[in-house]
C-alpha cells in the first residue's frame, strides 16, 4: 500500500535538514585515531606489551607507540603487518572511520501527512521518516482508515511489503487472494502484485506498512 511513487503532497509535520558537506565522510585524523583504537584494543586482547608486539610484527616499540597514540599514519605495509600479528583482517583496523551515520527520529505523532491516491476524508497516511539517497531503501507509514469507503484504490510498486495491525479489522487484497486482517496480524507480499483494502470490518482500522526496495540508485 505503500507507494514511493504516489506522493503528491507532503503535509505540516516533515523535518527538513541540511547537511553541511564539510561534515560528511570522515574528517583529518579520523582514520589515524580509528586505526590507534583498534590496534591498542587487539593489542591488550593479545596480552602483548608494546615492545613484544613491535617485535612480532618487525616495527619499532616508538612507531607502535606513535600508531596507538595517532600520532602517525601508517603506510599500507605497516597495515599489513599489524594485521597479520593481531591475526585480524586489515579491514578491522579502520573500524570507526565511518561511523557516523545518518537517522531520522519523529517523535509520536509528528509524521508526515503525505497524499495519494487513496487518500480521502477518514484516511490518514503518515510517514515515519526515511533516509535519502542511495539510503532509502525502506519506507514506513502509518495508515489509519477511520470511515468506509465504497471503492478502494489498488496499489502496485517495486519491492517488498510488510502490513502490521494495529488496531481494527479489515480485508486486505493481494492478487486474487483476501486476507482478514486483526490486530498482531503480519502479511508481508511482493508489491508488483496489485494490492490494497477490500473491506473495513471494524473502525478505526490502523496499520503499519513497512515497503523495502532493497538497493537502489535514486534519491
Amino acid at each position: 500500500m505503500s507507494d514511493a511513487h504516489d506522493h503528491d503532497e507532503i503535509g505540516v509535520g516533515s523535518v527538513d535538514r541540511e547537511v553541511d558537506p564539510a561534515t560528511v565522510g570522515p574528517q583529518p585524523g579520523d582514520l589515524e585515531r580509528a586505526i590507534a583504537a583498534q590496534v591498542r584494543a587487539y593489542r591488550l586482547a593479545t596480552g602483548l606489551s608494546v615492545a613484544e608486539m613491535a617485535d612480532k610484527v618487525g616495527i619499532s616499540k616508538a612507531m607502535l607507540s606513535k600508531i596507538e597514540n595517532a600520532l602517525t599514519s601508517c603506510s599500507l605495509t605497516t597495515l599489513g603487518r599489524l594485521a597479520h600479528g593481531l591475526d585480524v583482517p586489515v579491514t578491522a583496523l579502520f573500524r570507526g572511520v565511518d561511523s557516523d551515520r545518518e537517522a531520522v527520529y519523529v517523535p509520536a505523532g509528528h509524521g508526515a501527512q503525505i497524499v495519494r491516491r487513496g487518500s480521502r476524508s477518514g484516511h490518514l497516511y503518515e510517514l515515519l521518516g526515511a533516509l535519502r539517497g542511495q539510503h532509502k531503501r525502506m519506507e514506513a507509514v502509518l495508515v489509519t482508515l477511520t470511515e468506509a469507503s465504497e471503492v478502494f484504490p489498488l496499489f502496485q510498486h517495486p519491492g517488498t511489503e510488510l502490513l502490521y495491525m494495529l488496531e481494527g479489522r479489515m480485508a486486505y487484497g493481494h492478487g486474487d487472494a483476501r486476507y482478514e486482517m486483526g490486530p498482531g496480524d503480519t502479511l508481508q507480499f511482493d508489491g508488483e502484485g496489485p494490492h490494497g483494502p477490500e473491506e473495513l470490518i471494524e473502525l478505526p482500522a490502523r496499520f503499519l506498512s513497512v515497503t523495502a526496495y532493497g538497493d537502489r540508485a535514486e534519491g
